[in-house]
């Protein structure tokens, strides 16, 4: 006998874009949660640091708030980074304090954070009565036009990026434009690598864009930012919706443009290279790889080139050409890598031309060294 079932989900979330959540007047938060309910906050011990006053303006916010919403804690700070994602213990110690105040699946966790807190705090919250109500704020551009506003959650482990995790779309976003003010540049900057990573494989005319914004961006122009966030935003959104693989059970990532080499080259440095940082410099080794196929030209891998540096991205740091005992380069083990994690095909996808893309299931390892020289010696020169 065999019974065979078939049934669907929709899933509907909204990416709030603003600034000011957590001001007196301001109810987006109380509307988001929608009535009456338990909350927990979790901060980013980095977002704390950068704005000492956040945790008592978010208690007073509540306070104001205390016959429709309980905050059953003090705000909870964690590590963020990849610290956080790193630690096990530390994410089931959330879990724990979860269990311990009583949240239930009508309950809201709120985590203000970083694309890596939100990974983490996202997987805990999801193991929780299988669920908890989920709010993201996103405090960096990485985390605000991506991380953020998907429907993956998880950490690392066993020395690899997101080896464990779980599928689970947020209850809300709301990115709030005031987080990006306490940012160093390097955080500030991180999240540019993916507008341009998503906008060459979906929107040539946003890249193009891109390549005028550079200038701008490079010298931490806010609004320049905030038009790539919103539009980078909402690429990534248009794609969770209309790919059909919202929960990539097939084979290829689009989306994951450049990341095979960005992946590796996180955890070579111990994860000293940021998320960002790395797909920089991943999808620059992409570009001039699908230049190598004739899907783009060669001039326009060497904009892509140029105006990440002129963003102020670091393209070809030790690692990029650390090799092994045999000469080979170390960073060539990303693609078995990948391999695995894509679940036994290796399935890549470039641009073909800009604004679109094709697939590849191997690649040249020898283009790749000559690629990573090319970029070594213009980076030194």
């Amino acid at each position: 006998m065999q019974i065979s079932q078939t049934f669907s989900a929709d899933f509907t979330y909204p990416v709030h874009f603003g600034r000011g959540t957590f001001l007196p007047e301001n109810d987006l938060l109380s509307d988001v949660i929608s009535g009456s309910g338990r909350v927990m906050v979790v901060i980013d011990q980095g977002v704390a640091n950068a704005f000492p006053d956040l945790t008592r303006q978010i208690q007073d916010w509540f306070a104001g708030r205390a016959d429709k919403l309980e905050l059953v804690c003090k705000p909870e700070m964690v590590p963020g980074g990849e610290v956080l994602k790193n630690d096990y213990r530390r994410i089931m110690s959330l879990v724990d304090q979860m269990l311990e105040y009583h949240l239930c699946r009508h309950s809201t966790v709120l985590a203000i954070g970083g694309g890596a807190l939100l990974d983490a705090v996202g997987f805990a919250t999801a193991l929780v009565h299988r669920g908890l109500r989920l709010v993201r704020m996103p405090s960096t551009p990485l985390a605000q036009n991506d991380a953020g506003i998907g429907v993956k959650n998880g950490m690392n482990l066993h020395g690899g990026k997101n080896t464990i995790g779980v599928f689970a779309p947020p209850f809300a976003v709301i990115n709030d434009f005031d987080l990006l003010d306490g940012l160093d540049d390097n955080l500030w900057r991180a999240g540019i690598s993916e507008a341009f990573k998503v906008a060459m494989i979906k929107d040539a005319a946003f890249y193009q864009e891109l390549l005028s914004l550079s200038p701008a961006l490079g010298q931490r122009d806010a609004a320049a930012m905030e038009r790539l966030i919103e539009r980078c935003a909402e690429l990534h959104l248009n794609h969770i919706a209309t790919s059909g693989d919202p929960f990539e059970l097939g084979s290829a990532r689009p989306l994951d443009f450049g990341h095979w080499s960005a992946h590796k080259l996180e955890s070579m440095s111990n994860y000293r290279i940021s998320h960002g940082h790395a797909v920089a410099i991943g999808i620059v080794i992409d570009a001039f790889y699908a230049a190598r196929l004739g899907w783009i030209s060669h001039q326009t891998a060497e904009e892509l080139f140029s105006a990440l540096q002129t963003c102020g991205f670091d393209l070809c740091p030790p690692e990029l050409t650390q090799t092994l005992g045999d000469g080979s380069l170390q960073m060539l083990q990303g693609l078995e890598e990948f391999r695995e994690h894509l679940g036994g095909c290796l399935t890549l996808s470039l641009p073909h031309p800009v604004g679109a893309i094709s697939e590849i299931h191997e690649m040249n390892t020898q283009w790749i060294a000559e690629i990573i020289r090319f970029m070594k010696e213009t980076v030194c020169n």
